[in-house]
């Protein structure tokens, strides 16, 4: 064939360089089908503390595996791990999977906060921990915890310390419209009946300082500051007092607390208005009547609203719906 013949030429003359192939790229990921499933329990520098089948005497430390990218991974997630799962010191597994959450405790920084951030995953109540004196309750930051339980898919449950200084009656009749359950402690005697509560389930606990929150964590889990130095061992001894640290109960039934803290205020940015009617099984299906962007509060600011006629009907209490509206001013800004 002559030089710069291209009529003669056919398939079998293309040459492909080698390594520049056009197939398209995959993104099929290993199936890692020798995973072992195990609970994130604590955090700290780009390393995780797993306990192996929820097993708190089966601790593992692991990274995050370079495929999964920037997944976040956050306490309370079920996660699969491979590699070294001795748990013998200087091992490292990797984190290949996060498991799908049945409920996470999100916050923002503050109320204007686009970005949000996920606490806690996975745990079935809340322990919003509130003194009755010394400090005084702060109803604002009881019902911003309340919000973000409606929006997390979390129960609440409202834990009053310091019974032996203040009566809790008043704080209690004040949340009775919405059905919130409650145990009251007193310094002076052990929390028998909160720990009831919490066997066999995975609980976060909530609580400004002061209000006895640490003290709760140390009657329920004895060896609390052993077991954090386990879990903060991945940060080379250091405890660290602003990440979220499970602790296996010393119960029957077992279960696991998750101290959270750095939480001390919830920025709710995140939740609307619907997020939390619906969790109002009696209102959620009139919200839905509502005009565009109706903010449920009723008149004047959302006069149409559909909620009233709820309760004009008998099929909801006015307290309860008192109670949620007062959950809703306090996502649109109320203070804490």
């Amino acid at each position: 064939m002559a030089r710069g013949d291209w009529s003669k030429l056919d398939e079998s003359d293309v040459r492909v360089r080698p390594g520049k192939g056009t197939r398209p790229r995959t993104k099929r990921r290993p199936e890692h089908a020798d995973a072992v499933t195990a609970m994130v329990i604590g955090k700290d520098r780009g390393r995780w503390t797993c306990a192996i089948d929820a097993d708190p005497l089966r601790v593992v430390t692991a990274m995050r595996a370079r495929e999964m990218g920037r997944v976040s991974v956050v306490v309370g997630d079920m996660v699969a791990v491979v590699g070294d799962v001795s748990g013998l010191p200087d091992t490292l597994a990797r984190i290949v999977r996060v498991d799908e959450r049945t409920s996470v405790l999100r916050r923002t920084a503050d109320d204007t906060d686009p970005y949000e951030r996920v606490v806690v995953a996975n745990a079935a109540q809340l322990l919003i921990v509130t003194s009755l004196a010394d400090p005084p309750p702060r109803t604002g930051f009881i019902d911003r915890c309340l919000v973000a339980c409606y929006a997390g898919g979390l129960e609440p449950v409202l834990c009053l310390t310091k019974a032996d200084l203040a009566s809790p009656d008043e704080l209690l009749a004040g949340y009775a419209g919405l059905d919130v359950p409650a145990v009251v402690t007193r310094h002076d005697e052990k929390p028998e009946g909160l720990a009831e509560r919490l066997e066999g389930r995975v609980t976060a606990l909530v609580g400004h300082s002061g209000v006895g929150k640490s003290t709760l964590v140390n009657r329920l889990v004895p060896d609390a500051a052993l077991a954090t130095g386990v879990v903060s061992s991945v940060g080379k001894g250091r405890h660290t007092s602003v990440a979220a640290i499970a602790l296996p109960l010393p119960l029957a039934g077992g279960g696991w607390v998750i101290d959270t803290p750095g939480v001390r205020s919830f920025g709710l940015a995140h939740v609307t208005a619907d997020d939390i009617v619906n969790a109002f099984e009696e209102f959620a299906e009139a919200a839905e009547e509502c005009p565009t962007n109706c903010g449920h509060l009723g008149p004047p600011e959302d006069p149409d609203c559909a909620l009233d006629a709820v309760v004009t009907e008998g099929r909801a209490s006015a307290e309860r719906l008192a109670s949620l509206r007062r959950l809703l001013v306090s996502r649109a800004g109320g203070a804490e």
